[in-house]
């Protein structure tokens, strides 16, 4: 898989992403997640909301948007939104205590594009179907994680390890490197 731009790696799991907010019905949004304590909207509501403050750091306000009313329109708006801005960086830093001073669009790709990526296989397990993320993408990820373990768990952003089998996917063992429990179904789903 040859390397993607931070505007084209957004444009692709973004649009992975939307698929699946277009897929959920109205009642599909109070369906539970494998993130204890979400249900599908504030999977949604979180990658909206989270991101937005985040982009203040480069000086970059954008208007709250209500993920509750219309998750579809909200979702797709913000995409146009995050998208505008990783095709025309113009130069401009993000500045954040915790990850020093990088271009917005590199921020963007490294922390909240990923977080998309990542999110999308939260989204999918809601709805009950099965996601995708790509083995290579996911044992690349994996590798690059493993190392800030431990700061990662004191972030308070990833739950503890869940133990699966040596033998398991790339996607298994990074989601359970996250915290999510793989074999997580909806509750009267088969595993």
């Amino acid at each position: 898989m040859a390397p993607r731009s931070p505007a084209e790696q957004h444009a692709y799991d973004a649009a992975r992403f939307t698929e699946l907010v277009e897929s959920a019905s109205a009642r599909d949004w109070a369906r539970p997640s494998p993130v204890p304590e979400w249900r599908a909207l504030d999977i949604v509501q979180h990658l909206v909301e989270w991101s937005r403050g985040f982009l203040q750091g480069a000086g970059i306000q954008l208007p709250a948007l209500d993920v509750a009313a219309d998750p579809v329109a909200a979702w797709k708006q913000h995409v146009t939104d995050i998208q505008s801005i990783l095709d025309d960086p113009a130069g401009r830093v993000l500045s954040n205590p915790h990850t020093g001073d990088k271009p917005v669009d590199e921020a963007i790709d490294e922390f909240y594009t990923a977080d998309v990526w990542m999110h999308s296989w939260d989204l999918a397990k809601a709805l009950g179907l099965e996601p995708d993320l790509g083995e290579e993408r996911c044992a690349a990820a994996l590798v690059a994680m493993e190392p800030w373990d431990q700061i990662l768990r004191e972030s308070g952003q990833f739950g503890p390890a869940v133990p699966v089998a040596d033998d398991a996917s790339a996607q298994d063992k990074l989601m359970a490197f996250i915290g999510r429990d793989p074999a997580w179904r909806p509750v009267g789903q088969p595993r």
